[in-house]
C-alpha cells in the first residue's frame, strides 16, 4: 500500500490530480465534520441520462484516489434538486400533453406520467437510483424535498434571509437590467396552486425568518423561508447546498463553468469555504449535439447495457473527461475491447504503472482478470461471417480457438458473446456492403486462399497473419492496409475489421477458404 500511496502523490492520471487537490484543503487540521464529502447534483427534470451516470462514476474515482492518499473518512452525496419547478414537459414520457396544468410545480409535486410513483420527481429519482445502483456505486441520496420540508436546509435559509442584501449583489451583476427588476434569490411556492413562483420580494424580515410578496393576482402573501414553504433559486441554491452541507467536492459540465464565481460567492457569504471544482466537457450525439435530459438525444445507460459490460461503460467515462466526446453506437465495441486490454496489461506494471491504468479508478483498485480470450471486434465478425443468431453457435468457434474456455471459467467473453449477436443484428446487419473484388485483388484472393488450403502449419493468430501479410506484399499493394481493407469489403462488407490472422484462427481455415470463394464467386455481394 505505501508504495502506491507513494506513487499515487506524484500520479498524473486526472482522478489522483483532483484528489489531491482535495487533500490540500485539509493539510493544516483534518475536517471538524470528521469526514471528506464529496457531492453530485442532479435535476430530475427529464429521465437521468448517461451523463448524469458520468458524473458518479467520475466522482467515485476521485473519491477512491482520494482513499489512497489520505486516511481521512469520505461521504458521497448524490443530491436531487426535485424541488425544481417543472418549466416544460418532457418529450419523451406517455402523454406529454397531461402534464401541462402541472407546469412550475416542484417536479415531486407533478403526477407520475409513468403511473408507478408518487410523482414525476420521484419517479425519475428511482431511475437514478436504480441506474447507480446497478454500477454498484457507495453513496448517500438526498432528494431536495425532504431537505428543505425536514428542516436541515432552515439554518443556511435563515442565513439567507440575515445576508439577503449581500447574496442579492452577486446575483443581480450576473442578470439584465429588466431581470434584475423582479429577481428574488427566494422562490416561495404559492400556498394555494402549489407552483413556484418567480416573483420579486415586497420585504425580507431577517428577524422573523419571513418573506413577503405578492402573487400575479396581486394578492399579497407572507411566508417563512423554513420548513419547505420556499426554496432557492438555483444558483444560489448551488452555493448555499455546498454551505449547508459542508461539501468539499463536486464536478458540472462546462455549461455551468461560467457559474462559479457566483455559487463560490454565496458559499463564501453563507460563511463556508466553497469545494474544490472539476469541470468535464460535455457529452455529444451523433450530429455533435449535447445530450440533453429533455430530448432524449444521445444514448441512455440501458441502451448501452443492451450490448456492453457496466466496466466497459466506466471505461469510456475515465478517458479524457476535459475532451468533448461521441456518445454514439460506434464507440461501444472500441471501448469494451480497450478497457480489456487495459486488465490484461494490469498484472504485469509497476505501482506507478497500475495507479495510472485505467481499470484501478473503475474498481478502485481491486482488480480483476480478464478471460476474454476473443476480442469484442472479433466476435462481431464472427457473428457475421457464421450468421449465427445465439451466443452457443458463436462458443462452437470459440472452443476451437480457446479449447480450454468455457461459459463457467470466461464469464466475461460468454456475456460478450451474447452482446455480440445483439449489437450485430442491431447495428452491422443493416450496414453491411459487399463488394466484388477487382482484378488484382481476385488474384491475391484466390492465391490466399490456394496459400491456406496448402498450409500446415500452427492455426495461430500471428502465423496465419503472417501468410495474408506475405499474399499482400507479393501482389504488390501498397500500401498493405489497401489489401486489409479488400478483405474487409469483399468478405465482411466492411471497411474496418479484425486482424485477419486472428480473425482465420477463429473462424477456422476451411470455412474461411470457404468464405474467400463466395466472395469470388458473387455470391456475397
Amino acid at each position: 500500500m505505501s508504495g502506491l500511496r507513494d506513487a499515487a502523490m506524484t500520479s498524473k492520471a486526472w482522478p489522483f490530480e483532483e484528489a489531491r487537490r482535495v487533500l490540500k484543503r485539509y493539510e493544516k487540521a483534518p475536517p471538524e465534520k470528521g469526514y471528506v464529502l464529496f457531492e453530485t447534483g442532479y435535476g430530475p427534470s427529464g429521465l437521468p441520462h448517461i451523463g448524469t451516470f458520468g458524473e458518479v462514476a467520475r466522482t467515485t474515482m476521485i473519491r477512491r484516489a482520494f482513499e489512497l492518499i489520505s486516511d481521512i473518512p469520505t461521504r458521497l452525496i448524490c443530491f436531487s434538486d426535485d424541488v425544481d419547478g417543472m418549466r416544460k414537459v418532457p418529450d419523451n414520457v406517455p402523454n406529454p400533453r397531461a402534464l401541462d396544468e402541472h407546469l412550475q410545480k416542484p417536479l415531486t409535486s407533478v403526477p407520475d406520467p409513468f403511473g408507478t410513483h408518487e410523482s414525476f420527481g420521484h419517479h425519475n429519482n428511482a431511475m437514478l437510483r436504480r441506474f447507480l445502483d446497478t454500477f454498484g456505486f457507495e453513496y448517500e441520496f438526498i432528494s431536495a424535498t425532504e431537505f428543505y420540508a425536514s428542516g436541515q436546509f432552515d439554518e443556511i435559509l435563515l442565513r439567507c434571509a440575515e445576508r439577503y442584501d449581500d447574496l442579492m449583489a452577486i446575483m443581480l451583476k450576473s442578470l439584465r437590467d429588466e431581470r434584475q427588476q423582479t429577481y428574488s434569490i427566494f422562490l416561495p411556492i404559492h400556498p394555494e396552486t402549489g407552483r413556484v413562483l418567480y416573483v420579486p420580494m415586497k420585504h425580507v424580515d431577517a428577524a422573523k425568518g419571513e418573506i413577503t410578496f405578492d402573487d400575479a393576482d396581486g394578492r399579497e402573501w407572507t411566508l417563512p423561508v423554513t420548513g419547505g414553504k420556499v426554496k432557492l433559486q438555483w444558483k444560489p441554491d448551488f452555493g448555499a447546498r455546498w454551505a449547508a452541507l459542508g461539501v468539499d467536492f463536486e464536478m458540472y459540465g462546462k455549461d455551468h463553468s461560467t457559474n462559479t464565481p457566483i455559487y463560490d460567492g454565496i458559499c463564501r457569504t453563507l460563511g463556508v469555504k466553497p469545494p474544490e471544482h472539476f469541470t468535464y466537457e460535455l457529452f455529444l450525439d451523433d450530429q455533435g449535439q449535447k445530450i440533453s435530459k429533455s430530448k432524449g438525444n444521445g444514448l441512455s445507460i440501458d441502451e448501452w447495457l443492451t450490448y456492453a459490460s457496466t466496466e466497459s461503460l466506466s471505461y469510456f467515462m475515465y478517458l479524457k473527461p476535459k475532451t468533448a466526446k461521441r456518445l454514439w453506437w460506434d464507440v461501444i465495441p472500441k471501448a469494451v475491447d480497450e478497457y480489456h486490454q487495459q486488465l490484461r496489461a494490469f498484472p504485469g506494471q509497476d505501482a506507478a504503472g497500475q495507479i495510472n491504468n485505467p481499470v484501478w479508478h473503475i474498481h478502485g483498485g481491486d482488480v480483476p482478470e480478464s478471460r476474454m480470450v476473443v476480442p469484442f471486434a472479433m466476435l462481431l465478425n464472427l457473428a457475421s461471417v457464421s450468421g449465427a443468431e445465439d451466443k452457443e453457435t458463436l462458443w462452437g468457434f470459440i472452443l476451437r480457438y480457446a479449447p480450454d474456455a468455457s461459459p463457467e471459467k470466461n464469464p466475461d467473453l460468454d456475456q460478450a458473446a451474447g452482446f455480440a449477436i445483439r449489437y450485430y443484428e442491431d447495428f452491422v446487419k443493416p450496414k453491411k456492403v459487399f463488394r466484388a473484388p477487382d482484378e488484382k485483388e481476385e488474384a491475391a484472393l484466390r492465391d490466399l486462399a490456394a496459400r491456406l488450403q496448402a498450409y500446415d502449419g500452427p492455426v495461430e493468430d500471428e502465423a496465419l497473419q503472417t501468410l495474408v501479410f506475405a499474399v499482400g506484399k507479393d501482389h504488390g499493394f501498397e500500401p498493405l492496409r489497401d489489401w486489409f481493407k479488400a478483405l474487409y469489403e469483399v468478405l465482411l462488407g466492411a471497411s474496418q475489421g479484425p486482424r485477419f490472422g486472428g480473425f482465420i484462427a477463429l473462424y477456422g481455415v476451411e470455412e474461411t477458404i470457404a468464405l474467400i470463394e463466395k466472395g469470388l464467386a458473387g455470391e456475397l455481394a
